[in-house]
């Protein structure tokens, strides 16, 4: 594993590990990788101070590490990582699948049944209708829809 210090577009600074500078690479070309902060995937690796190894191959850093609390998200707040995920998340589902509205529960069995063309769709559905979805045996998900990164 390797770790890098990390700089988003904006100035932001974060850490991440990674198997390899290859994979450091792949996943910051692909967009994976993204601003806790503000969300931005513009990011290059920063300025880190090296590692010394002292005799008896103990590591100092020539300058502590900042101290960062973990937020939780159980009670608490949600972590930035956590929160640009599901925007991101929210982003793909709008790009590739259909508005359904609340007509989110008829799609779906239309969908489920060869009635209706299959494509990922999303939409509004009532507690009641996501039940009678999964007792009929037909696969959806809840998402946490975040708000967008613009608004």
């Amino acid at each position: 594993m390797i770790h890098y210090q990390l700089r988003c577009e904006t100035g932001h600074e974060f850490d991440g590990w990674f198997k390899n500078s290859a994979g450091f690479e792949m996943q910051v070309a692909s967009g994976f990788v993204a601003c806790p902060s503000c969300g931005s995937v513009e990011v290059s690796r920063a300025l880190m101070a090296p590692a010394i190894p002292r005799k008896g191959g103990e590591i100092i850093l020539a300058e502590p590490p900042p101290v960062v609390s973990t937020p939780q998200a159980a009670g608490g707040a949600l972590p930035d990582s956590v929160r640009v995920v599901l925007q991101k998340l929210r982003e793909e589902v709008e790009k590739n699948c259909d508005y359904v509205g609340t007509n989110f529960a008829d799609e779906a069995r239309r969908i489920h049944y060869g009635e209706a063309v299959p494509r990922g769709i999303y939409g509004q559905s009532t507690e009641e209708d996501a039940e009678a979805l999964a007792e009929d045996g037909i696969a959806f998900a809840r998402i946490p829809w975040m708000p967008r990164n613009d608004s």
